[in-house]
């Protein structure tokens, strides 16, 4: 049974993240939503489901996490200002990206880097202490 809602006002979630710039490539949106780091309408979806006119996002990438509603589904991956014309942020939202960026300024944003790189054994050390060894 087909779907009564045309093409034009719909468009699978991982192009549509792509498309309004969320992401750089559409793997790494695809990727997103499998991992379950994007909802839509608070239900965590596959990559294929489609995305309309109206719909609530919830979308986190590293630390970020954005609240938008979609307002227009775009024809192609244009600029970033035609970009944000296709969704509506939430005012909650941008508040907390707004204190995350502060909390970041603070805090004096990456940890110093070392003054040389390091030697072999210096690496070998590092890479225990990532692997938890």
């Amino acid at each position: 049974m087909a779907d009564p809602v045309p093409d034009a006002e719909r468009a699978r979630i991982d192009k549509w993240l792509w498309c309004t710039r969320f992401f750089r490539s559409r793997a790494q949106a695809s990727e997103a939503v499998d991992g379950g780091r994007v909802h839509l309408n608070g239900a965590r979806v596959k990559r294929s489901h489609a995305v309309r006119v109206g719909d609530r996002l919830e979308i986190t990438r590293e630390q970020e996490s954005w609240e938008v509603v979609v307002r227009a589904i775009p024809a192609r991956r244009g600029p970033a200002s035609e970009a944000a014309h296709c969704y509506e942020e939430s005012a909650a939202s941008l508040a907390g990206r707004d204190a995350l960026r502060k909390q970041r300024r603070l805090a004096g944003g990456a940890p110093p880097r070392p003054a040389t790189r390091p030697d072999k054994r210096a690496r070998r050390e590092l890479l225990r202490l990532m692997r938890g060894r």
